[in-house]
């Protein structure tokens, strides 16, 4: 049967566009369930003995949850014990149209084997199609289709020997009106939370039920909190007009009545406001989409400089305004003074399932409590579970439903349990999953995309190559590398000029444009490394093994080669796919070791020399061009090999070889940047580093001041020559804390689309255009980079998203959240490991240099161990001395001495392991000596050094 749809479409230019779509209805689509004697059909998916026990239906069953169940219940039905469920194409469409997570949360429960999961295509069978009445909104035909559906299925499963108790087929439903409809045609229909809690053997599930707007009316207070929010019509007028603005609330860390919203604009027109207390904060949630009334100017304040986070003592639903008045109280200087607003609407939530713990209430038998989210962003979330005493201690996942306007704290239910606090596989977990990291095991639809082994170069590979396998060619990563993205030579030629080659794995070989293997490396966008573990974005047999360019194998590469004078000139260069063999792979203290003796001549040894003369003078014509070098303390761990736990703690030493490796490992991105860029000009993936705005080096600026040093920051040129030039007598390390002030204050570099952008300049590096190229096993941007190379040498050919810019630049987006994402993620491995580290070195005495200098608090560096920590001046427990805060300094006055940035200090260090969800490194003053706030100096602990010789 055919049927056809009529509707109009607005052209881009205006006009109107009448558009016939034909839709064929059939009679001979399956059912899938077995029971069933009339569908001619292959395997059936619906089981009659995987029906759930439920007191309510107490009878064999399916499940038909409608469309709003699937969007708030997802939870749930994510949950093992929910099965032989039927998905309507009404339902799956109209979930993909609201929400792209929870369609392919869907899609994956409906391809999990065991779960009976069916997906009825009921607007294309002849029975179950129905068509739009006069005066019916989408959403009442939808509801109408999920009830014809239901209907159609429960006769078409009727049996004369089903009896009265035979199969039912049951509506799940949170739509009143929906449920009354149902009934009303003979429907088998109940309310979600109803069946739910009718389950028998699983009263756990009912505390992952989303809460409906009627438990949340009985949760909360009369006393009104908080603004209403405009609703969505008078936002979008208000943006128009330009009375609002929109943008991305960011929750402060540091102090949690203070945000910011970042306001997108055109170019460097971007701005961000400043949202301080709870009233104006108005219910937002870290990286919620929000719009923003800016306040009269007479009110806007200064970002606080104290530091201030939410203790953890549950507060009743009153705003606390002693503690509001203790944020509001910044400097007020013109110049400190910032655009101030406060949040009228929410246009976007950001939700998404928050991992952290449990504050069981004191008051006994109440199932209601408050979650605290591990992130110090997210406000805490009140949740109602039967399961307290079990979930005490354990790290478990919450989700928010809603935030009533009378309220203090979002309301939530329970999703799972991740394990027990404070274990390293649990807290692994909490990490990955806080950081958004994909880290599931690779599905076999991933896996039947790579090579079958063994694996061999055939001679039709050759055919295609340059073989290049004859040359010396080394590999120089750090210690225990196995994914070797990179290889190296170096060769004199007959002419007498240098022949340098940059060797990189060509794994797009192996990953083809659109497959499921190809996806996946797109979604994880880059590897992450954790302390001792590794996140692949590709699988292993690729990772570790056939892209690897590891020693005496043959390995398929692309080579970028130049031909150079002696003063590292490049006079030819050549891009080309090809088979090497690598003769070495090096460690970069074994390179090192090799450069510097003098009595090793082979040819690995002379091509390394080679390599490291020639990046010296590239290094030094960088740097002369204005390129940056400047610095972040980067730790190592060395790890028990039995237990995994940190045994030692050192910062990482760098060589002349580090430097040797990422000279040539630049201008290979350049040369290949430069190459895209000019056959491709408008789907170019390439690398920025945006300048950063001039009030960004405001506290580099006041630091060097302090020590009579001046910087200057017009240009990348004037802060590099700045820098090289800053010293001050007696003060080694000043230049290196004024490199690693200097990091804070830059831009993140980002992936953009050539066609979609036009300043292409990398700050750091001082380049007018760069990309990624050379390390295309942990990232996908060097991937896509391998593809346009290889079109642009003739050898591969292209495909259309290639070449389409608006899905370059989208692709973009995802590989710069991704990035940024495994950075943080990175980040929070190395606090964890430090945290482990310290947990049995009991208290230690260390020099460190102040930082940052804040209104109650110094942040104190530790270059031993690369380590960041807060020394604070105030607490709860006892009296606080007398502080003197300077912004202009910035200086802070604590009794009678007063810290500036960079001061050399003493503190102990230990870890406060009081709170275990947020354990952390603490603090305290051993000199200079204050009375009533420095602490004696412990005594040193032969314990903790006598563990570590028996290590």
């Amino acid at each position: 049967m055919l049927k056809s749809k009529t509707f109009v479409k607005k052209t881009r230019s205006g006009g109107v566009l009448k558009v016939v779509r034909e839709h064929y209805l059939r009679d001979d689509i399956w059912c899938g369930s077995e029971v069933c004697t009339e569908c001619k059909q292959d395997s059936t998916v619906l089981q009659r003995d995987a029906c759930i026990e439920s007191s309510l239906c107490p009878y064999p069953h399916y499940l038909v949850p409608d469309t709003n169940v699937v969007l708030h219940q997802i939870d749930v039905l994510e949950d093992p014990v929910i099965r032989n469920v039927i998905i309507l194409q009404t339902v799956l469409q109209e979930v993909r149209h609201r929400s792209a997570p929870v369609y392919k949360r869907l899609k994956d429960i409906i391809h999990e084997q065991g779960r009976h999961f069916y997906t009825f295509t009921n607007e294309h069978h002849r029975e179950t199609f129905i068509e739009r009445e006069p005066g019916e909104s989408a959403n009442d035909q939808n509801d109408r289709a999920i009830r014809v559906a239901v209907k159609w299925y429960s006769q078409h499963l009727k049996t004369p020997e089903s009896g009265p108790d035979g199969l039912k087929v049951v509506l799940l439903t949170n739509d009143q009106g929906n449920k009354l409809k149902a009934e009303e045609t003979g429907v088998v229909v109940y309310k979600f939370d109803e069946y739910i809690k009718s389950l028998i053997g699983n009263p756990e599930l009912v505390d992952c039920l989303a809460l409906s707007n009627d438990d949340k009316n009985e949760i909360t207070s009369s006393k009104v909190l908080f603004p209403e929010h405009l609703p969505l019509s008078k936002v979008q007028a208000g943006i128009k007009s330009g009375s609002f603005l929109q943008g991305t609330f960011r929750a402060s860390r540091d102090n949690y009545l203070e945000a910011t919203v970042f306001v997108q604009g055109e170019g460097e027109d971007s701005t961000e406001v400043l949202i301080q207390g709870l009233q104006n904060l108005n219910r937002a949630v870290h990286q919620d989409v929000v719009a923003v009334q800016l306040l009269p100017k007479n009110q806007w304040v200064a970002p606080s400089s104290v530091v201030l986070q939410d203790d953890g003592a549950a507060k009743d639903d009153n705003v606390d305004e002693d503690e509001e008045e203790k944020v509001l109280t910044g400097a007020l200087t013109e110049t400190a003074r910032r655009a101030t607003g406060k949040v009228v609407g929410i246009i976007k939530r950001n939700w998404r399932p928050f991992c952290g713990m449990l504050n069981v209430s004191q008051i006994k038998e109440s199932t209601r409590h408050l979650f605290t989210p591990a992130d110090r962003r997210i406000p805490r979330i009140r949740i109602e579970t039967r399961q307290a005493s079990t979930l005490a201690g354990q790290r478990i996942m919450v989700a928010i439903d809603g935030w009533p306007k009378d309220s203090r704290y979002p309301n939530g239910h329970f999703v799972r349990s991740l394990g027990a606090a404070g274990e390293k596989d649990t807290e692994e977990e909490v990490l990955l999953l806080e950081h958004d990291v994909p880290h599931q095991a690779f599905s076999q639809a991933v896996l039947s995309f790579l090579p079958k082994m063994p694996w061999s170069i055939t001679p039709e590979d050759m055919a295609q190559r340059q073989d290049l396998r004859h040359l010396t060619v080394c590999s120089v990563d750090p210690p225990g590398c196995t994914d070797i993205d990179d290889a190296l030579h170096c060769r004199e030629l007959e002419n007498g000029k240098l022949e340098v080659g940059v060797h990189i794995a060509d794994v797009s070989h192996f990953i083809r444009p659109g497959n499921a293997l190809d996806k996946e490396a797109a979604n994880r966008g880059t590897t992450v490394y954790l302390c001792g573990k590794r996140i692949d974005m590709v699988p292993e047999l690729l990772s570790s093994n056939l892209c690897s360019l590891r020693s005496n194998v043959e390995r398929f590469a692309f080579s970028c080669i130049w031909e150079m004078n002696h003063k590292a000139e490049i006079l030819k260069t050549r891009f080309t796919k090809s088979v090497i063999n690598s003769k070495a792979s090096l460690t970069y203290a074994e390179a090192q070791m090799r450069i510097d003796d003098a009595n090793k001549n082979d040819d690995i040894t002379e091509s390394l020399r080679g390599l490291n003369k020639l990046a010296k003078i590239l290094k030094k014509k960088r740097i002369e061009n204005g390129a940056l070098t400047l610095s972040s303390l980067e730790v190592r761990f060395h790890m028990d090999s039995e237990t995994h736990d940190p045994i030692d703690l050192q910062t990482k030493e760098l060589m002349e070889t580090n430097s040797m490796v990422e000279e040539f490992m630049l201008l290979a991105n350049i040369s290949v940047a430069q190459k895209i860029y000019e056959e491709f000009p408008e789907s170019a993936l390439l690398r920025k580093h945006p300048a950063p705005p001039p009030s960004n080096y405001d506290i580099l600026i006041k630091a060097a001041k302090s020590k009579n040093v001046m910087i200057h920051t017009d240009s990348a040129k004037a802060l590099a020559d700045s820098l090289d030039g800053a010293k001050v007598d007696g003060f080694q390390y000043f230049n290196t804390l004024l490199r690693i002030l200097a990091t804070r204050c830059m831009m993140p570099a980002v992936y953009f689309c050539s066609g979609m952008d036009s300043d292409f300049h990398h700050y750091g590096l001082a380049s007018p255009i760069y990309t990624h190229f050379t390390s295309p096993i942990r990232r996908y941007a060097d991937i896509i980079v391998h593809r346009l190379l290889a079109v642009a040498i003739s050898a591969d050919g292209t495909y259309p998203d290639l070449m389409d810019k608006h899905k370059q630049s989208a692709l973009c987006n995802n590989l710069n959240y991704r990035h940024k994402m495994s950075q943080y993620a990175q980040r929070s491995s190395v606090a964890f490991h430090t945290q482990l580290f310290f947990k049995t070195r009991g208290i230690l005495n260390e020099k460190g240099f102040v930082l940052f200098v804040r209104k109650n608090a110094i942040i104190v560096l530790i270059p031993k161990f690369g380590l960041e920590g807060t020394v604070f001046f105030d607490s709860k427990d006892k009296a606080s001395p007398n502080l003197v805060f300077d912004e202009e300094g910035p200086t802070l006055k604590v009794e009678q001495h007063t810290f500036h940035i960079f001061d050399q200090v003493k503190v102990t260090i230990s870890l406060d392991d009081s709170n275990i969800q947020h354990q952390k490194i603490r603090m305290a003053l051993i000199e200079p000596v204050i009375p009533g706030v420095s602490v004696p100096a412990p005594e040193a602990e032969p314990q903790a050094k006598k563990r570590k010789l028996d290590r």
